[in-house]
C-alpha cells in the first residue's frame, strides 16, 4: 500500500466527510486506503423516504469502488476497524468475511489518519427501546421502518378489535429534528394520499401521528418564525405535537409519556426513534488511546485543525468530532459540516505532504454555515439562507435542488429526480415492499398477531 517514500493515508468511512476528504487528496503524492463496513456510500439525508416507500435502497446509494475508480491512488478496503493506536500510526481491521468462518485481522500502519466513522442513534441510556423504536441511520433501519409502518396498515385491514385497529394505525416519532419532522410528514402523506383508496376496511386517512420531543418547538435549530411555520404544517397534515414530554417506557403495545412527573400512556405499536445521535463505538476507544475524554454523546473533542490533541497526524471529522465553531458553539452533525471538514483535512494533508504547511501559518477550521433546509411535506419547506428566510413551496423547491445534486452519482440524480417528479404527480410511493426479517417472529407473538 505504501511505495517508496509516499506517505500512507487511511480513511475510515465512506460517508460525507471520509469521501470529500479521500477526493480532496486526488492530486496528492500519497497513497490511500479507504475502509468501510459497507461497500457503498449511503445519501442519508434521504433514509426517511426510503423508510416510507418513497425511494428505493439503490436510489440513494452508490458503490464507493465505482465513485474512486478514476482516482488511481485510493484503495478501497471491506472491513471495520477494531483498534487504533496513534503512538504506533496503526490501525486494527477485521476485513468483511466472504463466508461466516472467515474473519481475518490485519493490521496496517498510516502516516495519516482520517476517522470520519459517523454516529449511532442515541437512545441515551435506554438502550433497551432499540428493539420496539427503530432508529434511522442506516439502511437495515429504513427497511425495518417501512416494513412496520406498512404492516400496521396491513394488519389493521384484517383486524376485528376496534381497540387494537386504533392502535395499528397510531404512529409515534420520538424526536422533533428534521428526521422526525421528515418521517412524520412522510407517514401522514403516506396515510392521507397514497393509500388513500387501497383498503376496503380501514380508512388510512383516519391516522394518527405524533411527534413527542422534550423541547417547546419543532426544529429548534431554526429560528422561531420558521419553527412557527414548520409547525403549521404538521398542523395541515393532522400531526399530532406533544412538547416538553419525555419518553420514559416503550412496550409493544403502548408509549409512556412523561411531563412534571405526571404521566401519559398513548396506544401504539409503531414506535419511531429520531430524538439523537451518538459517537459509534470506536471513537471512545479512539479517545482512550489518545488520552482524550469523549463527549457525553460519545464524540471525540478535537482541535481547531481537527487532529486528537497530541497527535497532529490523527484527525476525526464529521458525526464523530466535537468541533467547536468561533464563537465556542459545537458544530452540528450535518452533511455540509462534515464535507466541509473532509476538504480542509485533505488539503492539510496534501501542503503538509508538499511541504508547504508552517506551523506560523497553520489556519484553524472555519465552517462557513451557508443554511439549512428541512422539509415538512409536499411543497411544504422551510429555508434559513442566513439574512434571508423563507417557508412553503420555494424552500421545497430548493430543498429538492440542492439534495439532488448533492447524491454522489449522476444515475443517482437522475433515479431520484424521476421518481420525485412522478410521486409529485401521482401522489404515489412505488416502493411499498415489506420485507421480511429473522425479529418478525418474535415481535409478532409480542403483538399476538
Amino acid at each position: 500500500m505504501k511505495s517508496g517514500k509516499r506517505k500512507h493515508v487511511i480513511v475510515v468511512g465512506g460517508g460525507f466527510g471520509g469521501m470529500q476528504a479521500t477526493k480532496a487528496l486526488a492530486k496528492s503524492d500519497v497513497d490511500i486506503t479507504l475502509v468501510d463496513r459497507r461497500n457503498f456510500h449511503l445519501f442519508q439525508p434521504l433514509l426517511y423516504q426510503v423508510a416510507t416507500g418513497g425511494l428505493s435502497p439503490a436510489n440513494i446509494a452508490a458503490p464507493i469502488r465505482s465513485i474512486f475508480r478514476r482516482q488511481k491512488n485510493v484503495l478501497v478496503a471491506l472491513g471495520e476497524v477494531l483498534e487504533v493506536d496513534p503512538v504506533q500510526q496503526t490501525v486494527r481491521l477485521q476485513r468483511k468475511p466472504v463466508d461466516r468462518f472467515d474473519h481475518q485481522l490485519t493490521t496496517l500502519r498510516y502516516d495519516y489518519l482520517v476517522v470520519a466513522a459517523g454516529a449511532i442513534s442515541n437512545y441515551f441510556g435506554n438502550d433497551q427501546f432499540s428493539r420496539l423504536a427503530p432508529g434511522l441511520k442506516t439502511i437495515e433501519d429504513a427497511t425495518e421502518i417501512r416494513k412496520r409502518v406498512l404492516s400496521a396498515f396491513e394488519a389493521a385491514e384484517i383486524e376485528r378489535d376496534a381497540n387494537r385497529k386504533k392502535r395499528l394505525l397510531t404512529f409515534v416519532v420520538v424526536g422533533a429534528g428534521p428526521t422526525g419532522v421528515e418521517l412524520a410528514g412522510a407517514i401522514a402523506e403516506l396515510a392521507r394520499h397514497t393509500l388513500l383508496h387501497d383498503f376496503r376496511n380501514i380508512a388510512p386517512e383516519e391516522s394518527r401521528v405524533i411527534i413527542v420531543d422534550g423541547g417547546e418547538r419543532v426544529l429548534n435549530s431554526f429560528s422561531q418564525s420558521l419553527s412557527a411555520k414548520a409547525q403549521r404544517f404538521l398542523k395541515d397534515l393532522k400531526i399530532e405535537l406533544e412538547f416538553e414530554k419525555r419518553v420514559t417506557d416503550i412496550q409493544p403495545n403502548f408509549v409512556v409519556i412523561e411531563q412534571d412527573q405526571q404521566q401519559t400512556t398513548i396506544e401504539t405499536e409503531t414506535v419511531l426513534w429520531a430524538a439523537g445521535v451518538a459517537g459509534v463505538p470506536l471513537g471512545k476507544k479512539i479517545a482512550d488511546a489518545a488520552n482524550v475524554q469523549c463527549s457525553r454523546d460519545g464524540r471525540v473533542p478535537v482541535q481547531r485543525s481537527l487532529n486528537v490533541k497530541g497527535f497532529p497526524n490523527l484527525f476525526v471529522i464529521g458525526d464523530l468530532a466535537q468541533c467547536k465553531n468561533e464563537n465556542g458553539s459545537d458544530l452540528p452533525g450535518v452533511a455540509p459540516v462534515a464535507i466541509s471538514q473532509g476538504n480542509y483535512v485533505g488539503k492539510r494533508i496534501d501542503d503538509e505532504v508538499r511541504g508547504e504547511l508552517r506551523e506560523a501559518n497553520t489556519e484553524p477550521f472555519v465552517y462557513r454555515d451557508l443554511g439549512q433546509l428541512a422539509t415538512i411535506g409536499r411543497s411544504a419547506a422551510i429555508a434559513d439562507l442566513g439574512k434571508i428566510e423563507f417557508a412553503g413551496f420555494f424552500a421545497w423547491l430548493l430543498w429538492l435542488f440542492i439534495h439532488i445534486l448533492t447524491l454522489a452519482k449522476f444515475q443517482n440524480r437522475v433515479l431520484v429526480f424521476f421518481q420525485w417528479a412522478f410521486n409529485y404527480l401521482t401522489f404515489n410511493r412505488s416502493a411499498r415492499l415489506i420485507s421480511q426479517t429473522e425479529s418478525d417472529t418474535d415481535i409478532q407473538d409480542e403483538n399476538n398477531i
